[in-house]
């Protein structure tokens, strides 16, 4: 493990997630019309870069079976406070957003619920104290 003061400076934390998805346009009402991201650059139609002002999250039109791609488990938005988890959860229900896990306090203080985007990512949307203080 290497020693953190031989480290270099500048990291500022995970910014960029980039997803192969099937249905793009689906995914693109997920991000944008239900989760409020706006569309940062669409180079082409198979390419959105979102943002919600401080990330950039990249949608990839899959072809039919992609193979030997990465597999992820979740990817997560920070929330201020442990009641703005409730009210997303309830907006995403009004939605019709697939709900995989109820929202739940963790013991570490932090709250969360986990729902799936249309290509099937697994989205958690997480109050998490030291990450929200920060903002």
């Amino acid at each position: 493990m290497t020693s953190k003061n031989t480290r270099p400076n500048g990291l500022l934390g995970m910014r960029h997630v980039a997803l192969f998805v099937q249905d793009i346009e689906a995914c693109l009402k997920f991000y944008v019309d239900i989760l409020g991201m706006q569309v940062e650059w669409q180079p082409d139609a198979d390419n959105y870069y979102l943002t919600s002002g401080t990330d950039n999250l990249a949608l990839h039109r899959a072809s039919d079976s992609p193979s030997g791609l990465q597999r992820l488990d979740h990817i997560g938005f920070i929330l201020k406070a442990p009641e703005d988890v409730d009210a997303w959860h309830a907006h995403f229900i009004k939605h019709g957003i697939k709900v995989l896990q109820q929202p739940k306090t963790h013991r570490d203080g932090a709250r969360s619920f986990y729902c799936a985007d249309p290509s099937g990512a697994v989205v958690q949307m997480i109050y998490h104290p030291p990450i929200a203080d920060m903002a």
